[in-house]
């Protein structure tokens, strides 16, 4: 089933006919309406196979996704938040733009090698005498018998 297409921002748009969704029966709050209608939402999208994200983007969401991952790359994520049908729709949405957002971010600086200050290498050897001392004096008195 096409939907309209996801914008996740201004350089990523999840086409519609990348995205299928399910309708379930749902547990939980409802009334006498959970066991009669649909209102679960499964959202499926092929991860691996679509052309709407780069590589790095796409080798992101598949660690982020784990569980929610089929062995053939494609994500399912299930919303039954809500009693009705199209807030579930609009959660799954929501969630799965929030994941791609997540995996767009940009890697972390690499990490600058520093050396430990003078004052801070000093303190350091100063409580490792210190420690030595105590410890020596832990032992038994070796006076004269």
């Amino acid at each position: 089933m096409a939907s309209e297409a996801l914008y996740i921002d201004d350089r990523i748009t999840i086409a519609g006919w990348e995205l299928t969704e399910q309708f379930v029966l749902a547990g939980g709050p409802g009334g006498q309406n959970v066991n009669k209608v649909s209102t679960a939402v499964q959202l499926f999208y092929n991860i691996a196979n679509s052309p709407s994200l780069n590589e790095r983007v796409k080798a992101n969401a598949i660690k982020l996704a784990g569980r929610r991952l089929s062995k053939e790359g494609v994500l399912m994520i299930e919303a039954s938040r809500f009693r009705s049908q199209d807030r579930n729709r609009e959660d799954a949405r929501e969630r799965l733009k929030e994941l791609i957002l997540e995996a767009a971010k940009p890697p972390p600086p690499p990490r600058k090698k520093t050396k430990p200050t003078k004052g801070s290498v000093e303190r350091r050897l100063k409580e490792k005498s210190g420690r030595s001392e105590v410890k020596k004096m832990r032992g038994r008195p070796g006076g004269g018998d």
